[in-house]
Parts: C-alpha cells; sequence; structure tokens
C-alpha cells in the first residue's frame, strides 16, 4: 500500500510540478516508514530498490522523456543495478532520492541514483536501463532523438566502460 500511496503521489506532484530538462536531476524527499524496515530495524535493501524506482518516475514524469515514451508505446526497463549501501536508515529518517541520468552508449541509459540523509549518501546505486516497444529494446539514439534531438552524452565515465566489461566476461563464463 506505502507504494502505491507513494507512486500516486509523486505522479500527482509531477503533473502539477516543474518540468524537467533531460539532464537535471530529480530530487524527491522521503522519510522512512515502518514497512520499509527489515528485521533489523533499517531500510530494506529491496526496498531500497523499490524506491529508487519512484524516482526513476519521477525522472520520466517531469523531463521529455514522457512524451516520448507515450508517443512511442514504450516501457522502461532495468538491465542491471550496481548498489553500495553505505549508510543504514531508520524508522523516519527523512532522506532525498537523487536520480540524474550519467550517460548513455548505443545500447544503454545509465543512471545514478542516491538515497541522501543529512548530506550523505546512505545508499547510491547505478542503473543500467532502456525503454522496449513492440519490436523489443528501443536504442538510446533514437529515445533522445525523440525526446531531446540534438543532445550529446555526456562522457561515459571510466567505471561504467569497466562494469560493462565486468557484465561481459561475466555472461561469458556463465551463459544465459
Amino acid at each position: 500500500m506505502n507504494l502505491m500511496f507513494r507512486t500516486f503521489w509523486i505522479w500527482l506532484a509531477a503533473c502539477l510540478g516543474k518540468k524537467r530538462g533531460m539532464l537535471e536531476t530529480s530530487v524527491l524527499p522521503m522519510t522512512v516508514l515502518p514497512n520499509d524496515l527489515d528485521i533489523f530495524l533499517h531500510l530494506n535493501n529491496g526496498r531500497a530498490l523499490q524506491v529508487m524506482d519512484l524516482g526513476r518516475f519521477d525522472l520520466i514524469l517531469r523531463s521529455p522523456l514522457q512524451k516520448a515514451m507515450n508517443e512511442g508505446k514504450w516501457t522502461p526497463v532495468v538491465g542491471s543495478t550496481l548498489v553500495r549501501y553505505r549508510r543504514p536508515m531508520h524508522l523516519f529518517d527523512p532522506y532525498l532520492l537523487k536520480t540524474r541520468i550519467v550517460c548513455w552508449d548505443e545500447k544503454w541509459i545509465y543512471l545514478e541514483q542516491r538515497l541522501e540523509r543529512k548530506g550523505d549518501a546512505a545508499v547510491v546505486g547505478f542503473i543500467k536501463g532502456t525503454f522496449v516497444g513492440k519490436d523489443g529494446a528501443v536504442t538510446p539514439a533514437e529515445i533522445f532523438a525523440a525526446a531531446a534531438p540534438g543532445l550529446s552524452s555526456p562522457p561515459v565515465p571510466d567505471f561504467i566502460l569497466r562494469w560493462n566489461e565486468t557484465e561481459f566476461l561475466a555472461k561469458k563464463k556463465n551463459p544465459d
């Protein structure tokens, strides 16, 4: 129920609120609620990933991605995540969920998501995602041509290149 309420609230705020450019950061004030906790009484790692979904939802709704997504009948999908849990978050801790597009390549869009409490990152995640349509995955080139024509990707950071290399090696060793 909690996630449904949060989703509705984010949708309403995005409809009534300020729109953002493609490379602007989405910032959502949040609070750790009782059903966000695990048995050790801190933010559950799985719930942190669900909360990150909300940040991506806000980013899409407030940017030109929403119109492009609707027109193309695309659905966002996550291909991979890289998450670091740095500090525990406890009941009723307020925090900011920050989501931004880092870059993109020929296949994926890379996002950074941060749950920050008192100015410190408690959880930092990197998401590799794209959109799918009726014919399969949509390339970032097509996505950005529809949402922000002329916008070029910022440089791909070295750690993202290494992340992709690591996944390639893991897949080569353990093919699907």
